[in-house]
């Protein structure tokens, strides 16, 4: 069983609800990195906070390859104050979070980001800040990732891709148009939805055999 801590931190728009969690202690007595989750849009339904099972199941492959993992609730919602700034806020937001993780785990590597849906487009904007400061994440694994309804950047090409094929929120062509000049592999799950459900042990599944089939520093 691994571990979990609510923990908040000062951002510009107020303090900011956030949920730490650790690796087994059996089997990764410390941990070996750091990670990072980001929500789904929290006024479009769907349950948008760091609780959605997607984001959960990021964490929890994250956790299981040995990395402290935090999760935010955005402005807004659930205890994090402030209202929601359609990605440029919470990319601040998230980068204190680094900040944070930092500061609680010198040392350790910052070796992952992960998001759902409008949560890609949040990570993949702070993938970009962090590359120019010089310390950008290992790798990402995005599911759902918002092309189309967001102007998403370009992400490292190590990075997980993993969309519904059914998916009516982000169209699977329009993702293929934005992956397509990055060369960049897409998963696509037959027949699931945006949300993919019944499809989570398959996400945990595939995250954590990419990964350890290519090592986050490639």
């Amino acid at each position: 069983m691994n571990m979990s801590e609510t923990f908040y931190i000062q951002g510009a728009a107020g303090k900011l609800e956030c949920v730490l969690n650790l690796p087994d202690e059996n089997q990764f007595p410390q941990p070996i990195g750091i990670a990072l989750v980001a929500h789904p849009h929290p006024l479009r339904g769907g349950g948008g906070t760091m609780h959605h099972k997607i984001v959960h199941i990021l964490m929890r492959s994250f956790v299981s390859l040995g990395f402290a993992t935090a999760r935010m609730n955005f402005r807004g919602v659930g205890g994090s104050e402030g209202v929601h700034d359609e990605g440029r806020g919470e990319t601040d937001d998230m980068a204190l979070l680094v900040e944070e993780m930092e500061r609680r785990f010198p040392g350790l590597p910052l070796e992952a980001l992960g998001g759902f849906s409008f949560g890609t487009f949040v990570m993949a904007e702070l993938q970009r800040r962090l590359t120019a400061q010089g310390n950008p994440a290992k790798r990402m694994a995005l599911v759902g990732a918002a092309a189309g309804p967001w102007a998403v950047g370009d992400v490292p090409a190590n990075t997980i891709l993993i969309h519904g094929e059914q998916d009516d929120v982000i169209l699977l062509s329009d993702v293929f148009d934005w992956a397509r000049p990055q060369n960049l592999p897409v998963i696509v799950v037959p027949g699931a939805g945006h949300f993919l459900h019944g499809k989570m042990p398959l996400i945990k599944e595939y995250v954590m055999a990419l990964w350890r089939m290519e090592p986050s520093g490639s």
